[in-house]
Formats: C-alpha cells, structure tokens, sequence
C-alpha cells in the first residue's frame, strides 16, 4: 500500500487530501501516471511545476518506491 497526500491548489482541484493505493510502483512517476491515467482533474499531476516528496523528503519523480511509502504531490511555492 501507498499512502498519497495532495497538497495546495492539487487538493482543492482533486478534492481529496489523501487517499490508499495498492499495488506496487517501481518509481513516483510510475505511481503518478497511474492517477493520470483517471483523467479528468488529474490532468493537473503533469503540469511542469510539479513537486514532490517520499517519506516527508523532497525528491525528483524517478524515485523508486516500496510499500509502505508515503508520497506527497504539490505545486511550487512562490512568494513575492
């Protein structure tokens, strides 16, 4: 099982915060065409400022991943 939480703006656009998935993914970007693939809202998990993270560390998308992980998706952050 996975464990994925969307943060910011992708969990207004999603309207979920968090969710379970089985299954096994061999790398985050596995795991995050997998939600694309649901279309729709999901569509936001390609745009080009996306972020995340594995087990609360930043991480790029090639990052592999076993059970029990928790993955977290959000947009950049800015500030002015």
């Amino acid at each position: 099982m996975i464990r994925v939480q969307y943060f910011a703006r992708y969990r207004e656009t999603l309207g979920l915060d968090s969710e379970e998935l089985p299954g096994s993914f061999a790398s985050l970007d596995e795991l995050r065409l997998h939600l694309l693939a649901r279309g729709g809202a999901w569509d936001v998990l390609a745009e080009r400022g996306l972020m995340c993270a594995r087990n609360e560390e930043l991480c790029a998308l090639n990052e592999p991943l076993v059970e029990g992980d928790s993955v977290a998706f959000f947009p950049t952050v800015t500030g002015g």
